[in-house]
């Protein structure tokens, strides 16, 4: 029986709150499973003192510090535009291999295809988890969450890294303890990989992508009464919008949870793509679903701000926007989980 992964978190160089994403949801949601973060730049640290949460999870330079630790998995923390593996991470990687130690990946970068760290793992027992590698049997989409039971929640944002994955994940407690059943389905490797279960719908081949949330809401549904799923991209980048479009229309969402960070105002990478104002976003939004699905509520991410400046935020897209709205880490979810509840409770069947 494989033992339950305590990971080593690679993140050298880029752990902060911005560049080491799957780092950071791993140690929000699931801190238990972390012993170390590999980052020598951050050395001496707590991830309390670099993310302003995690607590005393420490912060080490070279891997034999991260060993002192005991860890059994080595997990790639980030996730960089084009999930691709830094080259000069492979010595790393060979390494910890060669002590045994699984490796835990959401990059593009299949680790498990690659010869060499094939060999590593073989040699030593080893195993290489690739948290992008999607099922082989997929179909395209054909409308059947149409006939699900289960209300389907999608969160979508202005931009890429923005807070989709966060915000349903920061639902969840909220809608159980008002009596739902509540499934979350994982479409990137960081949901993926905090839930245990999901399809990186990024991974997949375009004809595909529609079926592959289509496949995971299905599944989901099973079992709960709301189903949320973790967006990805925006319908207005320039880059990633092929698999945004790709959920919308394969999981047939019942409504929407809009996404923001008041202090973006392009899109990151492509400033000369302005993010129209919310209002207008949204109603943008709420035009190109299949079937209707409204923007019922905002979720913002404040983290860049101070106390005073994020509640003016929160008010002023309240105001703006006529929707119940929160930044659902720095303040209370309820807001959102109130609104998804009372949506729930009244749709039409």
């Amino acid at each position: 029986m494989t033992p339950r992964p305590r990971f080593l978190i690679l993140a050298e160089g880029a752990f902060n709150p911005v560049r080491s994403k799957t780092a950071n949801a791993c140690i929000r949601y699931t801190p238990d499973r972390v012993a170390a973060v590999l980052d020598s730049t951050q050395r001496g640290k707590t991830a309390q003192q670099v993310l302003g949460f995690g607590g005393a999870i420490p912060v080490v330079g070279s891997v034999d510090e991260g060993l002192a630790h005991r860890p059994n998995a080595l997990l790639i923390g980030i996730a960089p535009q084009g999930g691709q593996l830094p080259p000069e991470w492979r010595g790393i990687i060979r390494r910890v291999l060669d002590d045994g130690l699984d490796v835990w990946s959401g990059l593009h970068t299949l680790l498990g295809d690659d010869p060499e760290f094939t060999a590593h793992a073989t040699s030593s027992g080893a195993t290489i988890h690739d948290l992008r590698r999607p099922p082989r049997d997929l179909e395209v989409a054909r409308g059947r969450v149409r006939d699900v039971a289960a209300t389907v929640v999608l969160t979508v944002g202005t931009d890429c890294n923005i807070g989709k994955m966060t915000a349903a994940l920061q639902l969840l407690d909220g809608l159980r303890a008002k009596g739902h059943r509540v499934a979350f389905a994982g479409t990137g490797q960081t949901g993926i990989l905090v839930d245990g279960r999901g399809i990186s719908v990024d991974a997949v081949i375009a004809d595909f992508i529609a079926g592959a949330a289509e496949r995971l809401v299905l599944d989901a549904a099973r079992d709960a009464d709301i189903v949320l799923v973790e967006g990805q991209g925006s319908i207005i980048h320039p880059s990633y919008s092929g698999v945004t479009y790709g959920l919308l229309h394969g999981a047939l969402p019942h409504a929407q949870v809009m996404c923001a960070q008041p202090s973006r105002t392009a899109i990151r990478h492509n400033e000369w793509m302005a993010i129209p104002p919310l209002p207008e976003f949204i109603r943008l939004h709420e035009r190109v679903v299949l079937r209707p699905a409204p923007v019922i509520a905002v979720a913002l991410n404040t983290y860049d701000m101070d106390d005073a400046a994020a509640r003016a935020a929160v008010e002023r897209t309240a105001r703006d926007t006529g929707l119940p709205t929160t930044d659902p880490v720095r303040f209370d979810p309820a807001p959102v989980v109130d609104a998804i509840d009372a949506f729930h409770r009244t749709r039409p069947r």
